[in-house]
């Protein structure tokens, strides 16, 4: 990339060579592009050599670097960092290397941040993002316990609020675009088959409502209803999608719908003291509107997810 002061961007490198191939001294074109003659000379040996992409921008970095850290303390630095969490000012003293380069050595390695790592096996959380909205969809529930009319314990304390035993529960079933990061949820009594194979034929029609005309692809975990649910296998193919498993106690493949849950639980479901179940059942529509339309969204540049959708290139249709 050309910085902002280059006297020479590729159009003005294609213009120098054409002023030299019509026969003009390398001095007189060297003195009008306010270039020195050994630049004119440079250019035009790559675009004889390389021809046009001899003009393109190259990467500054070197071709060899000597006096790199060996890759043998490399690798000592990073089984620190993942067997121990160690950061730069412990790990340094150990092996006997400046702060500075361990710190360098874990950018480079993708180990800078303890938060790109899973902490009980210290291997790099591998982040991906399908490019199309509707290529991948991430189903999952959430179950969630009731509140008994007059508040539970947050609302009326640890004493007064007791018993909550026997109010049962609520199944959150969440669906989430991978590319665009779209949600939809709904609010159950249970999770059987054929309230997750309902639930995903609205949670379609919502998405295609919204310009997310085709699902490719359902991510779900192992449970009972996405794996042997004939029902749920049905509202697939009414979708023409296939779905797709989770691999077992692995929660970081279906990360998307496990974090939106999150953050339904704290900026929904605990955010206030609600009073009676139906209260916080009532207020789910408006977070989800805020949610999608309005909240920014880090992976998202700052968007909200519909802008993703909006300005989505090559939908699958």
């Amino acid at each position: 990339m050309s910085h902002r002061n280059a006297r020479l961007t590729v159009f003005g490198r294609r213009l120098l060579v054409q002023r030299v191939r019509s026969g003009r001294p390398v001095a007189h074109v060297a003195a009008e592009m306010g270039v020195s003659r050994t630049t004119v000379h440079k250019w035009v040996r790559r675009w004889r050599t390389e021809g046009e992409t001899g003009l393109t921008d190259r990467s500054s970095r070197p071709r060899t670097t000597p006096h790199r850290t060996p890759a043998e303390t490399e690798t000592q630095v990073c089984r620190l960092r993942q067997a121990r969490k160690l950061g730069p000012a412990r790990i340094g003293p150990i092996l006997g290397l400046p702060t500075s380069t361990v710190h360098r050595i874990l950018t480079r390695h993708g180990l800078s941040r303890l938060a790109f790592l899973d902490r009980p096996t210290g291997q790099i959380i591998r982040r991906y993002e399908r490019q199309h909205p509707g290529e991948l969809l991430h189903v999952d529930v959430k179950k969630l316990g009731r509140i008994p009319d007059g508040g539970g314990h947050k609302a009326l304390g640890r004493d007064a609020g007791r018993p909550i035993r026997g109010f049962g529960f609520d199944y959150l079933h969440s669906a989430v675009d991978d590319h665009s990061r779209l949600a939809y949820t709904e609010i159950h009594a249970d999770e059987k088959v054929a309230t997750c194979a309902d639930f995903l034929t609205r949670a379609a029609a919502f998405f295609h409502a919204h310009g997310i005309t085709r699902i490719q692809r359902v991510l779900t975990d192992n449970a009972w209803s996405y794996r042997k649910g004939l029902a749920w296998k049905r509202a697939l193919a009414d979708l023409g999608a296939t779905g797709k498993l989770t691999r077992a106690y692995r929660p970081q493949i279906n990360g998307k719908v496990e974090r939106f849950h999150r953050t339904l639980l704290d900026e929904w479901a605990y955010i206030t003291t609600y009073t009676s179940n139906d209260q916080r059942t009532k207020a789910l529509p408006d977070f989800l509107h805020t949610y999608n339309h309005h909240r920014s969204h880090t992976a998202l540049a700052g968007q909200p997810p519909i802008s993703r959708v909006n300005n989505a290139p090559g939908q699958y249709t």
